[in-house]
């Protein structure tokens, strides 16, 4: 009985598929269709990844990315060591330009009466600190004279002029650079 009514349920299903043959084939053009479609645009997207990763594997000199990288980080390390170097040296310029005459007062005046226009002068030198010099010139019909003076912390320890303080306190108003 049982081989009986397996034959039995085999034509049935044999007549179900017979009957809706049609829609089955529908049915199966239409996942054929779509899975089609999914093949063409994964395909689609492959290439376009394939250019992309082909562009990307090749450097402007035609070399891989691994090339690339590696070329780039050599630069980068000679970089880092030149930074260095010019950190150290522009220390050692900023300590240096401490000391450097930084801060320049002139002050020109007459110091005779018989004397025509002010050709005397007195000019203060002082680096960051106030520290420096102050040059003073005393120009006469007969003969010149010469003075200099030194300056610590904005101060000389000799007695100055009026013309010599003035040339002081101009260069001591100056703003410095850094």
């Amino acid at each position: 009985m049982r081989s009986i009514l397996g034959q039995q349920e085999l034509i049935e299903i044999q007549q179900w598929i017979l009957n809706y043959l049609p829609y089955l084939l529908l049915v199966f053009a239409v996942m054929v269709l779509i899975a089609l479609t999914f093949f063409i645009n994964l395909n689609f997207k492959m290439s376009k990844s394939k250019k992309r990763y082909e562009k990307l594997m090749t450097g402007m000199e035609g070399a891989n990315l691994e090339q690339l990288l590696e070329n780039h980080i050599s630069e980068v390390r000679q970089l880092r060591g030149q930074v260095a170097q010019l950190t150290q040296q522009v220390e050692e310029l900023t300590a240096v330009s401490r000391v450097c005459v930084q801060k320049v007062g002139v002050v020109r005046f007459r110091a005779f009466e018989d004397t025509g226009s002010d050709l005397s002068f007195a000019v203060a030198l002082l680096d960051s600190e106030d520290n420096g010099v102050v040059l003073s010139s005393l120009f006469g019909r007969t003969e010149s004279r010469v003075y200099a003076k030194p300056v610590e912390h904005g101060a000389s320890s000799y007695l100055l002029s009026t013309e010599e303080n003035e040339a002081l306190s101009k260069a001591k108003k100056q703003t410095l650079i850094n």
